[in-house]
């Protein structure tokens, strides 16, 4: 377990934002250190996090857990990020689910790349896991309007 400290051995909560409701991230990442550093530190932010190792996984459980957001590595063996995406986004019971790529593929097209895929969005690594907390809490503020958006009744 990664312990989140600061320099007088507290837990450091400075730059964290916990969620007003425990939403559910899915990490998919096929290096065994990122991933549970980025679960360990999700989860010390207020988040609950499931995880998956590759793309097949990751599409498995994307079905099952109906997460609120999968980070979505792109280089995984088998399945890969590029093609799990594009899967979960042409499945009915998928395609409303919110990826966003977690990719050391930095370049600024790789981002347009990923969107093409179907992701929502992008992530560079590597990132510092309070970075990460903030961006996921502006995404899955986003998708709230969103929906929110698209509950409201419309005037004519």
């Amino acid at each position: 377990m990664v312990s989140f400290t600061n320099a007088r051995g507290r837990a450091d909560a400075s730059r964290m934002s916990v969620p007003a409701t425990r939403s559910l991230i899915l990490i998919v990442e096929d290096f065994d250190d990122a991933r549970e550093m980025y679960r360990d530190y999700l989860e010390f932010s207020g988040f609950r996090v499931a995880t998956a190792r590759d793309g097949r996984e990751a599409i498995e459980k994307a079905r099952t857990l109906q997460p609120d957001l999968i980070l979505m590595d792109l280089s995984l063996p088998g399945i890969d990020g590029w093609e799990a995406t594009r899967l979960l986004k042409a499945a009915p019971d998928t395609a409303h689910l919110l990826i966003v790529a977690l990719s050391a593929h930095a370049l600024a097209t790789e981002g347009d790349r990923a969107r093409a895929a179907g992701c929502d969005g992008f992530i560079a690594k590597p990132c510092l896991p309070s970075d990460l907390v903030d961006e996921i809490g502006q995404y899955l503020k986003g998708q709230t309007a969103s929906r929110e958006r698209r509950a409201r009744p419309r005037r004519h």
